[in-house]
């Protein structure tokens, strides 16, 4: 864990932030060291940030034993070149429990996602992230999806809230967004709050966030096709709209619309992807399911587009 503020390291590094997939041997078991070599492969490859046991890392299936462990494992290969943000969820004494394992493993900040199931009120959603706010001494980035939308007040009083240092928005209203971000710029002078586009295949939005002055996203693709997600964030972070647009049509449009042909697809899709590029961590835990074999071949042939665009326009990433 570093002393720096977590804001400013989130921002020090121009690149994608990594969210791995949590690995797992052929007997269901969390793998460590072939976790660590992906994240290690992240990291070389320009990862800003590694954001682990969250969505894309089945934070939903892992116990607390294995939270922990996988976390701390993050933070060991890592060995403090980028901040490791934790997922922590559920209701308020589950959330408080696994921050507390988060900041036990050395991790620098929590990703607190929406509570379990329930509804709430915009007053119960606020009492919610405010106390996991305060049961540690990590900074907190709040995901807005599902059953956590808030309205432009509520995110200002998180934004005033100790510990809480962003929103990552998962929900894709644009109108609330642009309203979120004008509230909290009139209402927290002098203070900076950070904000994510946390839609799945983020890029997808990219430009259209960048148009509201959101800059940081979560890119599940950078998990198994890292020279591809670098590419487009180096086109959309240098104005370079042409090769966004040209990633767009031929890699990131049929990323999606393969995607939305499974349920769950937004991390065992992911999980596929890396398993293409010659790492096997293992299955997605149930109730969510492999991708059949015809999907998975069709991924493969995505890729194998968006890799063939790059090398006609030069621009390759790397790391």
């Amino acid at each position: 864990m570093s002393s720096d503020p977590l804001a400013a390291r989130l921002t020090a590094v121009a690149g994608p932030l990594f969210f791995p997939v949590t690995a797992y041997d052929a007997a269901g078991s969390v793998d460590v060291d072939v976790f660590r070599a992906h994240v290690r492969r992240g990291i070389d490859a320009g990862a800003a940030a590694v954001f682990a046991c969250c969505g894309t890392g089945e934070f939903h299936a892992l116990t607390p034993e294995e939270f922990r462990l996988v976390v701390a494992a993050a933070v060991e290969e890592t060995a403090g070149q980028v901040p490791v943000v934790a997922g922590a969820g559920y209701g308020t004494a589950l959330a408080v429990r696994f921050a507390e394992l988060a900041e036990e493993a050395g991790a620098d900040g929590l990703l607190a996602m929406p509570p379990y199931l329930v509804h709430a009120g915009q007053e119960g959603l606020l009492a919610h992230y405010t106390a996991l706010a305060g049961a540690t001494g990590l900074e907190t980035i709040v995901y807005q999806r599902d059953n956590a939308v808030f309205t432009p007040a509520t995110v200002l009083a998180l934004a005033r809230t100790p510990g809480i240092i962003g929103l990552k928005d998962g929900y894709g209203d644009l109108d609330l967004m642009q309203r979120i971000v004008s509230a909290v710029r009139t209402g927290l002078t002098g203070e900076d709050f950070l904000y994510f586009n946390g839609l799945p295949t983020a890029e997808l939005t990219g430009l259209a966030y960048r148009g509201i002055g959101v800059t940081l996203y979560s890119s599940a693709v950078f998990a198994f096709a890292p020279d591809i997600a670098l590419a487009f964030y180096r086109a959309l972070d240098s104005g370079d709209d042409g090769l966004v647009n040209a990633l767009l049509d031929a890699f990131y449009r049929p990323l999606v619309e393969l995607r939305a042909q499974g349920r769950g697809y937004a991390v065992s899709l992911v999980k596929a992807g890396v398993r293409l590029q010659g790492l096997d961590v293992g299955e997605v835990r149930s109730p969510l399911t492999e991708p059949p074999a015809a999907h998975i071949e069709e991924l493969a042939e995505i890729i194998a587009s968006g890799r063939a665009l790059l090398e006609r326009h030069g621009a390759r990433g790397r790391g």
